[in-house]
C-alpha cells in the first residue's frame, strides 16, 4: 500500500470512529453501569443482579456514561409478596436544578393487590407530570422488559415493547421539550412508605425484609456523550445529517405507528388509574401540553 493510500485509509478509519464511537449497544452490567451506593446490598448470581432493601439501606446504580437519543432497556423481576412501601425506580436523568428526567417507578403493594407503575417526565427541572397504571400481569413472577425510547420528536415509555406513555415534542406551541441535555441511566430500590402505597397509609413491613428486585439483560442502544461536550453540541453530534444516519431519527420513529397507537389507547382505557392531565384539584388550569396531546382521553 502506498504512503498516500495509507494516509487516506487512516483518515477513513478515523472518520468512521468519530461516527461509531458515540454508539453504545447491548452489554453486561459491569460494562455499562457501576454501583452508586450501598455496595453491600448488591447480590450477583451469574447473569442476574439483585438489589436488596432492608431497614438499614436500599441500593442503586448508574451508567458510566451519559447519552442523548436512542433506547435504554432493562429486564426486571419485582419484589415478591408484601412489598408495600417499597419503590423500584428505573430512569434517565441529567444533572442540575434545570435537569430533564424520564421516570419509571414501580410501587410496592400489599399481597394480592395489583402492582402499579408510575411514570413522570421532568423538563428543565419541572415535573408534576405523573401517570399511574396497574400492570396487566404479575411482574414478580417472571422477567419483563421496561424501556425508554427518546428522540427529538417523542419520548416513549414501553413495557414488553407495548407503549404505555408518549411525551410529544410540542415546541411549536411554546412547550419546552427535553432535547439539549445528555442523561445518565439509573436504577434503585428504596423505602418510600410515606407515599408509595395507598398514599402512605400502608407502611413497610420490615418482617418481610430483605426485599429483593432482580435484574438481567441490560441494553443501551444510544448516542454516548462525552462529559466535556456542551448540550447543543451533543444534540448536533447525536442527530442525523447528510454525513451520518442514526436509527432513532428514521421518519417512522417520529410518531407511533397505528398498532402502537391502538396499544397505547388500550393501556390508557383499561389500566390507567391516574393521569395528571385530569386532576383538576392539582391543576385548576389544565397543563398546556395536555390540551394538545393526541393521546389524551376525556
Amino acid at each position: 500500500m502506498s504512503s498516500k493510500m495509507c494516509v487516506f485509509y487512516g483518515l477513513f478509519v478515523c472518520l468512521m470512529l468519530v461516527f461509531c464511537v458515540s454508539m453504545t449497544t447491548s452489554s453486561r452490567f459491569d460494562e455499562l453501569f457501576q454501583p452508586s451506593w450501598a455496595f453491600d446490598h448488591f447480590v450477583h448470581e451469574g447473569d442476574l443482579l439483585k438489589l436488596k432493601l432492608d431497614n438499614s439501606s436500599g441500593a442503586g446504580f448508574g451508567s458510566k456514561n451519559k447519552y442523548m437519543f436512542g433506547k435504554v432497556s432493562i429486564q426486571l423481576k419485582l419484589v415478591e409478596g408484601d412489598s408495600a412501601g417499597t419503590v423500584t425506580a428505573f430512569y434517565m436523568s441529567s444533572e442540575g436544578t434545570k435537569h430533564n428526567e424520564f421516570d419509571f417507578e414501580f410501587l410496592g403493594n400489599s399481597t394480592g393487590e395489583p402492582y402499579s407503575v408510575q411514570t413522570n417526565v421532568y423538563v428543565n427541572g419541572v415535573g408534576n407530570r405523573e401517570q399511574r397504571l396497574n400492570l396487566w400481569f404479575d411482574p414478580t413472577k417472571d422477567f419483563h422488559s421496561y424501556s425508554i425510547f427518546w428522540n427529538q420528536r417523542q419520548v416513549v415509555f414501553l413495557v414488553d415493547e407495548t407503549p404505555i406513555r408518549v411525551h410529544t415534542n410540542m415546541e411549536h406551541r411554546g412547550i419546552p421539550y427535553p432535547k439539549d441535555q445528555a442523561m445518565g441511566v439509573y436504577s434503585s430500590i428504596w423505602n418510600a412508605d410515606d407515599w408509595a402505597t395507598q398514599g402512605g397509609r400502608v407502611k413497610t413491613d420490615w418482617s418481610h425484609a430483605p426485599f429483593l428486585v432482580t435484574y438481567k439483560s441490560f441494553e443501551i442502544n444510544a448516542c454516548e456523550c462525552p462529559v466535556s461536550v456542551a448540550g447543543m453540541d451533543n444534540r448536533k453530534r447525536c442527530s442525523s445529517s447528510e454525513d451520518k444516519k442514526y436509527w432513532w431519527d428514521e421518519p417512522k420513529l417520529s410518531v407511533l405507528n397505528l398498532h402502537q397507537s391502538h396499544q397505547l389507547m388500550w393501556v390508557r382505557a383499561k389500566h390507567m388509574v391516574y393521569d395528571y392531565c385530569n386532576d383538576a384539584s392539582r391543576f385548576p388550569v389544565t397543563p398546556l401540553e395536555c390540551l394538545h396531546h393526541r393521546h389524551r382521553l376525556f
